[in-house]
């Protein structure tokens, strides 16, 4: 019998997802509801009919903040995205300074590595393809 850390659970897809440097998104075939966080199961109808998808990364700032570590670490930028598929996430925002990332702002996700560990990144949509 496996042990907790064995049983794959949709946290656990998207987090070897990540590693991978792939962003996915669940969407219930039937319904075409995009969920976040995972689940087993689309919350509005139930539906188990979740597959994963490429996420488009695109979004806009809904919420920001700045947490400054004990220095010598610099200030950076937590947000809350909502993403064009209709859900929201968490994630860094680089590429600018702390007091310029504004709630409206464009971003585009990637993923990239927070001390070792994969993440969702946001950069300012014109310098993400730069």
């Amino acid at each position: 019998m496996g042990t907790p850390t064995d049983i794959l659970t949709p946290e656990r897809s998207w987090l070897e997802a990540l590693a991978q440097g792939r962003f996915l998104l669940q969407r219930s075939a039937s319904s075409g509801q995009f969920v976040f966080p995972p689940r087993v199961a689309e919350p509005r109808s139930g539906a188990t009919d979740l597959q994963w998808v490429e996420a488009s990364g695109a979004g806009v700032v809904h919420a920001v903040t700045v947490i400054s570590p004990k220095p010598p670490a610099a200030p950076y930028t937590v947000a809350l995205i909502d993403l064009a598929e209709g859900v929201r996430v968490m994630g860094r925002v680089e590429g600018l300074p702390p007091d310029q990332v504004a709630i409206g702002l464009p971003v585009q996700a990637r993923v990239g590595q927070i001390e070792g560990v994969p993440a969702l990144l946001f950069h300012p949509r014109e310098a993400a393809h730069a």
